[in-house]
């Protein structure tokens, strides 16, 4: 609730429909965009039940291949299939759609952001189809924005991101990295943007080292359960074996140093063009044929080739992913050569089917995968799943022409929002750079705080002249006292207790001028120096008392008399003889350099406009209790 105030600037909690109706009238545009999206979302999963389903499904509803890929989400529906339901699946990644989009809303509400904008940066969570169509997929892809997108906002969501959410952000992509294990690269710019945001180098070394500990957290506890079970401490043992495709689509064999055996494994120039895809599943690939050598897995064999490509073109293989990754800003989403079809992530009229790992028997879905001789194997842990695949064919008809007829989020906005976030970025790292330089420009003429202005017990004493007041006020800038001790301060009771405090006070005083730390009485020694300062003194000037007091000492009866008006004249100055012992001709008082000095002149020119000048680069405290 919290939330929806920053988002919407309420003041209140909203405790009835009336304030409901209030936030939804501020935030008109969201709740529209909302309300379509919660429809689009009910529309689909009416439309394919009890869900959409894809080759990968299998891994992470049976574990099959075990050790491909990091087994995040397939523990996570291990758990949740114990109570629920495939359908219940998507009914809960639709509502983290929604909430992706709440989230990102809030964020960037709090930072700032039109409400208006705000909410058009959440249109492509709320009404992109290829989205629909993930989150009713079981895939992990909505786990895994969903991850990410709760990591950026622990980080963001304080300009400077207190350790909390810096555990927050580090374990929700970590987490990630669990469920796709691309998500490892995230440690990076997370860590910059703690050491560029949090001040102070002790600080920013505390907050990366909780990042980095709570990011690897996650990851560590499920390489140590793959450990358990598959003997390799990894999150994807075999991972380099599911990207051959990727290696053999973008190698040159010719200019490859290969083993005689991975050879084999080289494909021809028309078996590169049909692409990552088709060299990892096609039946007539050659990881599904070639045989490696006697004691040799499959999938070493296959890393090791892998491993080869990445190591000796690694400039082959970046150029190959630049190449896809350019696609994605494309006008329309259409085909290219050598790529998977994009009807693998398009509504159909029919249930999506992919034999021989997902089919229809007889009303009832089996799943199956390949062994590493490329036969089937019926897995029989699927009885359980076997839902009648069903389709809603209107609704379905629907969400097919929607997508179709440009219900996704065009490339050039992706391309336009990447370049804006990059300008964006720049233009802060600039504006850092900028103020540094300033601040190390004028390092030089930093002024130390001194203590608040004290208030005068002898301003508010009975008798004393209403003109004497009004000077001791415009010369020391501090207001009549109220009646008791000052907050924190403890009213000594008799003589010695007077005493004893004195004397705490001035050692307090001398610790300060000789270097020493602060202690709970050092800012009383400070007083005494700005009463000096008031009338022109600087430290070092003050007169010493007699041998039991140490140099920089000042009597506590003299300043008593400044306070009381007992060394002032009748026009409230300070008399001639003491103005000759407090100051020196043109020395300006310590702390203060000449622009500062300026310019607490003209706050009190300003401060004696409103009836009551102030000082407020002085402070007096009384010293008599």
């Amino acid at each position: 609730m919290a939330a929806a105030r920053v988002a919407s600037g309420a003041a209140a909690p909203i405790t009835s429909a009336a304030g409901l109706a209030s936030l939804v009238r501020r935030n008109w545009l969201l709740a529209i965009l909302l309300a379509a999206g919660l429809v689009l979302r009910v529309a689909t999963q009416l439309a394919y039940r009890p869900a959409l389903l894809f080759i990968d499904s299998i891994k992470y509803l049976f574990g099959a291949y075990a050790g491909n890929d990091p087994p995040g989400y397939e523990l996570i529906l291990k758990v949740f299939l114990r109570v629920g339901t495939l359908p219940m699946v998507v009914a809960v990644q639709h509502l983290l759609g929604l909430a992706m989009a709440v989230a990102l809303y809030l964020i960037l509400r709090r930072r700032g952001v039109p409400r208006w904008l705000a909410a058009l940066a959440t249109a492509p969570i709320l009404l992109d189809a290829y989205q629909l169509q993930i989150e009713q997929s079981i895939m992990p892809d909505t786990a895994f924005e969903a991850l990410i997108v709760a990591g950026l906002v622990a980080l963001l969501w304080h300009p400077r991101p207190r350790p909390w959410m810096v555990l927050a952000a580090g374990l929700a992509l970590g987490v990630s990295a669990t469920v796709r294990q691309v998500g490892e690269i995230f440690i990076l710019p997370a860590l910059v943007y703690v050491l560029i945001t949090v001040p102070g180098w002790r600080v920013k070394l505390i907050k990366a080292a909780a990042l980095c500990a709570a990011f690897a957290l996650p990851i560590l506890a499920v390489s140590f359960r793959n450990y358990v079970a598959i003997k390799h401490f990894s999150l994807a043992p075999y991972a380099a074996g599911t990207i051959y495709g990727r290696a053999g689509a973008a190698a040159d064999c010719a200019t490859l140093t290969l083993p005689a055996y991975e050879r084999a494994l080289c494909p021809s120039p028309g078996q590169q063009a049909r692409g990552p895809d088709w060299l990892d599943h096609g039946a007539t690939s050659p990881i599904k044929y070639v045989a490696p050598p006697p004691g040799m897995p499959h999938v070493t064999m296959a890393a090791n080739f892998s491993r080869r490509v990445f190591e000796q073109q690694p400039g082959r293989v970046a150029s190959a992913i630049s190449r896809d990754a350019i696609k994605l800003f494309a006008v329309q989403r259409v085909t290219f050569p050598g790529d998977t079809s994009v009807t693998r992530w398009q509504f159909q009229r029919t249930f999506p089917l992919y034999p021989p790992y997902i089919t229809d028997v007889h009303g009832h879905l089996r799943f199956a995968q390949l062994n590493p001789a490329g036969k089937v194997k019926v897995i029989e842990k699927g009885r359980r799943f076997r839902d009648q695949p069903t389709v809603n064919t209107s609704l379905a008809g629907f969400l097919r022409t929607y997508q179709l007829g440009g219900g996704y989020t065009p490339g050039p906005l992706f391309l336009f929002t990447v370049l804006a976030g990059l300008a964006g970025t720049i233009g802060v790292l600039r504006r850092r750079a900028s103020a540094a330089r300033g601040a190390g420009h004028h390092g030089g003429h930093r002024v130390r705080r001194g203590p608040a202005p004290a208030r005068l017990p002898a301003s508010s004493q009975p008798g004393a002249p209403a003109g004497l007041r009004a000077r001791q006020r415009q010369l020391f800038g501090v207001r009549p006292a109220r009646a008791g001790p000052e907050p924190g301060r403890c009213e000594p009771h008799d003589q010695g207790q007077r005493d004893q405090q004195h004397d705490r006070e001035q050692r307090g005083h001398v610790g300060r001028d000789h270097g020493g730390g602060t202690g709970p009485y050092d800012h009383r020694g400070e007083d005494a120096q700005a009463a000096l300062q008031a009338l022109g003194s600087a430290p070092g000037d003050q007169r010493r008392d007699h041998a039991g007091h140490r140099s920089g000492q000042v009597r506590r009866g003299y300043l008593a008399q400044v306070a009381d008006g007992g060394r002032l004249d009748a026009h409230g100055d300070a008399r001639v003889g003491q103005q000759h012992q407090l100051a020196r001709p043109g020395r300006v008082p310590a702390g203060q350099f000449p622009a500062h000095t300026e310019h607490h002149e003209h706050a009190e020119l300003q401060a004696e406009g409103h009836g009551e000048p102030r000082r407020p680069d002085l402070a007096l405290r009384d010293h008599r209790r």
